[in-house]
């Protein structure tokens, strides 16, 4: 996947490797997440706002000074919490503990005050930095933890010196992508097509009767408008543009592997952080890591129905300044969802998670007798332990993606964080709901919103 989220294992053959297992772990639990560099120091972000008034900065980063305190960072913006003011972002390698004199003597220049830190700190609260615009995913796209162009010892292409400079072109074109740019298009070797179309012949012989509904009402609308074809494989700039227009959500190029929080950081902002390169042509059923096939044939083809777009930005969106622990109990909600999830259509079980679609094994194997079914529950979902080389144990069932949503987000009401945040489509961006007129303003859109949804029922009547 593209996170630690190792997002899924794509494989029939099984890897039973140690090493494979613990890095993957390592990766699904990244905790890359704050505005930082190495080496990795203790700090402490302070965000603040100021009205916009002559000489106010100065004054402000002045009292830093007179408290002895050194500021690494510095970065301005209009505040869209308080129209007619700007919010600042610094940093400093100071811990919490020691800036209690320096946020007294803010709280006279500022309309507002909030300490995020990486440290762990009983006198502040601790948020981790998130993106608030689309474009702030450029921050951490290219903080791979794993593949991209190195490939571990293991890994079926490791000794191929072409296999391994494919792969360094594919992650040089991703490291150097910036958001609001065309994907670059690849053209794809005679070797890369073949192994596309043995996956594709054998993963479309099973959609039919083992995918989800939505799932195959997508997926001609790919063959159609996209390219999916057993001799071509599809290009991410068009099938982004597919995705954009049916709901909203567009691919990413990625290197490798990123954070938990890093990935589901994307979602929020309905994107989709996908791999480019194809896995090594000796094992066309097995790959380490997610590819293009996973990313094409597993994820995009759901990224194209609104009900389930929503559910995967809900889990975006929850894990915006969440807590370390609960990045990864929704990481591992993604896990058993997205990744691996199923659900009952018409009295039958039928798979929809990208692991499954995109594996011509266990997408067999989900809907045999073998493995153990559990009804969809987050509180239980999210502390489940998993396997990642080799095929579940366990799966769990949604009765829809409307009700693994809702679960999800009477679930996610734990999760301890100081403010509410919504998705503006207009800006591309995420709102903090933390202040009064804000939420004043949202009532003045939900009222709106009701008001059309009111008139066209009575049309309808």
């Amino acid at each position: 996947m593209d996170g630690p989220v190792k997002r899924a294992r794509l494989s029939d053959d099984v890897d039973d490797g140690n090493d494979l297992e613990a890095r993957v772990k390592k990766a699904y639990t990244g905790k890359n997440y704050m505005k930082e560099r190495p080496p990795f120091k203790q700090c402490s972000s302070i965000m603040f706002g100021l009205k916009e008034e002559v000489g106010v900065l100065a004054r402000t980063l002045k009292l830093f000074e007179e408290k002895g305190v050194n500021l690494t960072h510095i970065e301005s913006r209009p505040s869209k919490r308080m129209p007619g003011s700007y919010e600042f972002l610094v940093t400093s390698e100071t811990p919490p503990s020691e800036l209690e004199s320096i946020l007294s003597a803010l709280q006279d220049e500022v309309s507002y005050l909030q300490v995020l830190s990486r440290t762990k700190d009983s006198d502040a609260q601790e948020i981790p930095w998130f993106p608030r615009k689309i474009k702030d995913l450029d921050e951490y796209a290219n903080h791979i933890l794993n593949a991209g162009g190195e490939l571990e010892s293991d890994h079926p292409g490791f000794t191929d010196p072409v296999y391994r400079e494919r792969r360094k072109y594919f992650a040089d074109l991703a490291l150097a992508y910036r958001h609001g740019q065309p994907i670059p298009r690849v053209t794809y070797s005679e070797e890369e097509v073949k192994t596309w179309g043995v996956i594709f012949n054998k993963l479309t012989t099973l959609f039919k009767t083992h995918a989800c509904q939505e799932f195959n009402y997508v997926f001609p609308l790919l063959r159609e408008n996209c390219g999916y074809q057993p001799d071509n494989i599809p290009q991410l700039e068009d099938v982004s543009n597919f995705l954009k227009d049916c709901t909203g959500f567009t691919l990413r190029p990625v290197a490798g592997l990123v954070s938990s929080r890093d990935f589901l950081a994307g979602l929020a902002f309905r994107v989709f952080h996908s791999t480019q390169y194809i896995r090594h042509p000796s094992k066309p059923m097995y790959t380490p890591e997610p590819d293009v096939c996973h990313e094409l044939l597993g994820h995009v083809p759901l990224f194209a129905d609104p009900s389930f777009a929503q559910f995967s930005q809900e889990i975006g969106l929850l894990s915006l300044g969440a807590p370390d622990e609960f990045i990864e109990k929704l990481a591992t909600c993604y896990w058993f969802t997205v990744e691996f999830g199923m659900c009952r259509q018409n009295g039958e079980i039928k798979a929809y998670g990208a692991g499954l679609l995109s594996s011509f094994g266990e997408l067999q194997y989900c809907l045999s007798d073998e493995p153990e079914v559990r009804p969809f529950d987050p509180e239980k979902t999210s502390t489940t332990p998993y396997p990642v080389t080799k095929y579940q144990p366990i799966y769990y069932l949604a009765e829809s993606f409307q009700d693994a949503k809702e679960k999800l987000s009477a679930w996610a009401a734990k999760i301890p964080r100081p403010f509410s945040v919504r998705y503006n489509p207009y800006t591309q961006s995420v709102e903090v709901l933390d202040q009064k007129e804000q939420l004043k303003n949202l009532v003045c859109n939900v009222k709106a919103d009701l008001t059309i949804l009111s008139e066209a029922l009575d049309k309808l009547k």
